[in-house]
């Protein structure tokens, strides 16, 4: 068959759509008569249904020598109920297609729940029977104790978990809880037992301190009703909503060198303390950081990484650690990755220097366009699942901000110009006030790390 006999016959070219209008969604709120704060927001389509609970159970109200108790207690809360034991909750979790999570952090505890919309009355059950009476049988206490002892020295071993423990351990103050370990250290974690995990529960669990935020597809689901019958049955004491330390910190310009002997790599962890989500400072220097370290395309990473092949990648970053209802708190502004070992010092010498050039001369233009395509055009993308919605809201209420605060920071972002975001970048990463904390091979990085001058170096074993 010659090629003039072939014909084809070609379905039409797809035509883009009219772009649609997007914006963060927003919470509907309710207070249920045991005094527990409701956040629910109707994601049709959404058919796994993503719960959020936070407990107004900060770190630092565990006791004098207890660190890591909320750990354990968040973690036990799934261990048993006053009407299954632990097989059988985890059972029961199965047969409604759920999942559940928890962990502690310096705020508060979060449970996670994943549950199909259909099983939600049964998810939101066993979450309710676990928050109302855990079980915190001995013998589960223990060998979640046991597990947490067993992780530590994983955890030490691990440069970029060493590196952060260094970190706020030389940062912050040792009375401040935030210095110490989120999870406890083997000592602490130790002393822990049913009996100190129940007081804690008791002393600081309860609905009128606490959050729930419900994010899927609601329709034809009576929430209200689901609720009452649930969550609704919890009941507690009313207590006042602990108050939020203030934070104080020592970005005086410091090197610590934790020997790793014989590492050929070196973990970096660059740091100090900014402004939380309150100030209105924070969207430019979400901009600016990310135009420094955010992406593969960023400054810190176009020199480091492709121009002189010292690492795979290095990061700046902003992560609130604090917050309080009166807008002060505080983030932790950082830049980390990891270097070859000969190239430790020229590595630091060139991210100094990636600073200072930023400092003289600023971003530009084409850089700001970048970051606000990146940070707000795959926002709807980000936020797809029910779960992505549900755990942004749960940050908002963590950190004490209105509703509205996300969809609100997108139009803050892309209204920022350049001179603004250069402005929040060199404040947040200025050259004299950084802390810097390197997990490397003494011997081979610690002359060449001091011949840089930045700051007084320290060897930390151990």
């Amino acid at each position: 068959m010659s090629d003039a006999a072939v014909t084809m016959d070609f379905h039409p070219q797809p035509t883009p759509g009219t772009a649609r209008p997007w914006a963060f969604p927003a919470p509907e709120r309710a207070t249920l008569d045991n005094g527990l704060t409701v956040l629910r927001c109707d994601r049709p389509g959404q058919k796994v249904v993503a719960v959020e609970i936070l407990l107004g159970a900060p770190l630092e109200a565990e006791p004098e020598g207890l660190d890591g108790v909320a750990t354990i207690m968040a973690r036990a809360l799934s261990e048993g109920t006053d009407k299954h034991s632990a097989e059988d909750f985890a059972a029961e979790l199965e047969r409604c297609g759920a999942t559940l999570d928890s962990l502690a952090d310096h705020p508060g505890v979060r449970v996670s729940l994943e549950v199909p919309a259909s099983r939600l009355p049964k998810g939101l059950g066993l979450l309710a029977d676990a928050l109302r009476a855990p079980a915190f049988a001995p013998g589960e206490v223990d060998r979640l104790v046991r597990n947490r002892l067993d992780e530590i020295p994983h955890e030490m071993a691990n440069p970029a978990r060493r590196a952060a423990k260094q970190l706020s351990k030389e940062l912050f103050p040792s009375s401040l809880r935030v210095s110490r370990p989120r999870q406890g250290t083997e000592e602490t974690v130790a002393r822990i037992d049913s009996a100190a995990v129940r007081a804690f529960y008791e002393t600081h669990v309860r609905p009128s301190t606490s959050t729930v935020v419900i994010v899927g597809d609601l329709s034809g689901i009576d929430v209200d009703a689901v609720l009452a019958d649930t969550l609704g049955a919890w009941t507690g004491d009313k207590a006042a909503t602990r108050p939020v330390p203030a934070i104080t910190a020592d970005d005086t310009g410091r090197v610590f060198i934790v020997d790793r002997p014989g590492a050929v790599q070196t973990q970096l962890l660059i740091g100090r303390t900014g402004p939380d989500r309150h100030d209105s400072v924070w969207p430019a220097q979400v901009l600016g950081t990310y135009c420094l370290g955010g992406t593969l395309t960023s400054r810190l990473d176009r020199v480091l990484r492709e121009e002189k092949g010292y690492t795979y990648g290095v990061r700046a970053f902003g992560q609130v650690l604090l917050s309080a209802p009166d807008g002060s708190g505080a983030s932790m502004l950082a830049i980390s990755g990891s270097v070859d070992t000969p190239n430790t010092g020229p590595a630091l010498e060139d991210l100094w220097a990636v600073l200072r050039t930023l400092a003289a001369e600023g971003l530009t233009d084409a850089e700001r366009d970048v970051a606000v395509q990146n940070l707000v055009g795959v926002a709807p993308l980000k936020y797809e699942t029910a779960a992505s919605v549900a755990a942004t809201l749960a940050d908002q209420v963590e950190q004490h901000l209105p509703d509205d605060y996300q969809a609100q920071l997108y139009a803050r972002l892309a209204a920022t110009g350049t001179v603004e975001a250069t402005a929040a970048v060199v404040s947040a990463f200025p050259v004299d006030r950084l802390v810097t904390v390197l997990v490397g091979d003494a011997a081979q990085i610690e002359a060449p790390v001091r011949a840089l001058g930045i700051g007084e170096v320290t060897v930390v074993t151990g």
